[in-house]
This record gives C-alpha cells, structure tokens and sequence, in this order.
C-alpha cells in the first residue's frame, strides 16, 4: 500500500513509539516521502523524543504537531492518550520540500520568513501544501493570502494545533527539530494526485442574496431591503425546525466563484452571524464584505454535518481518475460528541463512505482547506485531504 496509519492508545510515549515502529517494520517496506506524526497533550512533553524516534524512518518530510482529538483510521481518541503516525509514498517522483514559517520583525513591520524557493516556481494544478501551526504565534490569514496572491490556486490542507490554552505550550515537529512557534509545511509537487474536500457543516437556507450596501464585516442591506429584513422575510417561510437552528445561531455564507450561475454546497466560504442593529436592520458577520458579492443564509447542526460532509466525500471521489488510497483529515474540536451523538464520527463517515482506507489527523483549533479555488481558515469544519494510488 501507497499509504500507512497506525495508532497507539498508550500513555507512555516510549511504550506507544515501539508498538507503532513494530508495525511499520512489518507493513512497509522502501522509501518515505511524507510522515505525519498527531499526538494528545498527553505526549506533548515527549515531543523531542517522537522526532527522534522517527528520525531513522527516513522520510523526505517529517511533520507533526499535537491535538485535542487524535484521529487513527477509523477512530477519533477524544479521551485518553493517543498517538498516531501516517506515511504516504507515491509510485511516480514528487518532490517534498519541509519549510517552517515564523514571524520576524523589519522595520517596516513584520514580515513571514522562511518560504522555500521551490514554491515560485510551483504548478498550483500539481502542488499542495501540509501545514499545520501553532494559533497563538502564526498569523494564519496573512499566510493564506500571501498564498492566494502569490500561488492562485494552490491548495494548502492543515490545521492548528490544539490541546494548549497559551502561547509556548504547542510543539511542532518538522524533520529533527522541534518548534514551539510558526508553521511547519511541506510543499509537494508532482502527480500527487490530491482532492480536497472542505465540510463546513452547514446547509443553505432561503435563496442567494446579492449585497446592495456594505461597509466592513456589516452587511447593510440585501437585494436592496435592510439585511434584517430579509432575514424577518426568510423566518416567516421556515419550518419550526429550521426556525430552532437559526434562533441557535445563523451563518452567512459568501459565494467564492460568482461566474457560476447557480450555487450548491462547496461554493460558499461560511461565516458567523455575530450582531444585529436592529435600528438600521444591518447584520455583523466575520467576514469583511463588499457591494455585490452574493449570499445565502445557513443553519449547522449535527444531521446537516453529516449530510454535508458524506456529500461532499461522493462528490470528491466522483471527481477523481481512482479511488482514494489513503487520507488526512482535520476537523474542529467543536465537532466529535461536542456535536454528534455518537463519537468517530467523521472518520466512521470517511471509511464507510470511501473506505477502507490509511487515515489520520488530529480536531484542530482552526482547519485549513480551500474553497472555490481559495484557501481559507475555517471553524466547526472537516477538512479532508485525499490521496489516489
């Protein structure tokens, strides 16, 4: 198999890093282009001693940082210590560059170091970035944008580390290095052959709405009525079901791509509804808007997130040449039993929709994914990379 993961539950990280290296000499054989290592709190300390561990694996690109919730397969490790460890290798040549991003300070304000040459002359239809970063230290829309910019329609998958509530506590592992800030990234190129899906855990509600007055995050009015009003317009027509989620919380969602003539799921990047002046009827969102873009109210719960997510994993698989050989998946820590009744949910929702297949990753404190060719940092979502053989 092209793809490998492997997950220990023990609460010793030496116990742990001997059981999954057992396996690895007995189910693989040859060179490593890529290895990913996700580990609970519970192993944060040990950090220095899993790099080191892996050291004689080998691999072009080593990278790791710690979750929340480790995901292995088919399982999500919400309690309890878990470590998990994904090698990936592909049958034609890639090229595998590790990077790591960091702050540095100029005289014209602060600048991100550390982008790898290889990245400007990269083919976006041919290239990914892996990243994964530490919230407190890494100024994650910047990077995206400076992406987005610079390398339209290169896809960067990953996701911030968790587990931690202050600065200096993460540790990111990229080759034999440990990190307590920045990004740690690996730009691969070549017939990688990845699908990204990006489960935002919403659906849309009411019809689009192309906005006719905006100033920053405010949109002041929708198809030429008060924001508010629209919104007055739209409860009247929901059902009391519908009419719960949106007293629950109410989300916007912007159309990336506006040259498409109609709208599903997948087209819109979902932003919270976070205020409301009921004086002028304008409504507050996390997002800067602006006049014209277009805009469909949403709702989240747990039945929409699964339909969303197995959606848009057929969607993805019918859009490829094969099936999927292996898959990383970083979904927010608000997900798992914080939302579904039952645990694993997305990584059961993963194998049985596309599986079986090699899965990892980690809930994050924020996830990386593109969406209508843009790479965005998103909340309450499963972003999922997808590796054909």
């Amino acid at each position: 198999m092209p793809f490998l993961s492997l997950l220990s539950t023990g609460g010793d990280t030496d116990q742990a890093l001997s059981d999954i290296l057992g396996q690895v000499r007995d189910a693989w054989t040859g060179a490593v282009d890529v290895a990913l290592v996700f580990f609970t709190p519970q192993h944060l300390a040990a950090a220095d001693k899993i790099a080191e561990a892996l050291a004689p694996l080998q691999a072009r690109a080593l990278l790791g940082c710690p979750g929340e919730t480790v995901v292995g397969n088919e399982r999500e490790i919400e309690q309890g210590p878990a470590l998990c460890l994904w090698l990936g290798r592909w049958a034609h040549p890639i090229v595998a560059t590790p990077f790591h991003l960091a702050i540095e300070q100029t005289s014209e304000g602060y600048s991100l170091l550390g982008w790898p040459d290889e990245l400007v002359d990269a083919t976006p239809a041919e290239s990914l970035i892996l990243a994964v970063a530490d919230p407190f230290t890494f100024p994650t829309d910047d990077f995206l944008s400076q992406i987005n910019d610079e390398n339209p329609g290169l896809r960067v998958v990953g996701g911030m580390a968790s587990g931690a509530r202050e600065p200096g506590v993460h540790r990111l592992i990229i080759g034999n290095r440990v990190l307590v800030e920045g990004a740690a990234g690996v730009l691969l190129q070549g017939p990688i052959a990845c699908r990204s899906v990006v489960s935002q855990g919403c659906r849309p509600i009411g019809k689009p709405l192309v906005i006719t007055k905006a100033r920053d995050n405010i949109i002041e009015e929708l198809g030429g009525k008060p924001a508010l009003a629209q919104i007055q317009q739209l409860w009247q027509e929901l059902i009391p079901r519908d009419q719960q989620l949106v007293q629950q919380g109410l989300h916007v969602g912007r159309v990336i791509n506006e040259y498409q003539e109609t709208f599903q799921r997948g087209d819109f990047l979902v932003r919270n509804v976070i205020g409301l002046e009921r004086g002028t009827g304008a409504v507050a969102i996390t997002d800067r808007v602006r006049v014209g873009q277009t805009v469909q109210f949403h709702v989240r719960d747990a039945a929409s997130a699964d339909e969303d997510l197995r959606l848009l994993l057929r969607q993805g698989v019918n859009a490829g040449a094969s099936k999927p050989a292996g898959a990383l998946l970083f979904s927010c820590n608000g997900r798992g039993t914080r939302l579904f009744e039952q645990p694993h949910h997305d990584a059961a929702a993963i194998q049985q929709e596309i599986g079986p297949l090699p899965l990892a990753g980690f809930f994050a404190q924020g996830e990386l994914g593109p969406v209508g060719g843009q790479n965005f940092i998103h909340g309450f979502t499963a972003s999922v990379a997808l590796f054909e053989e």
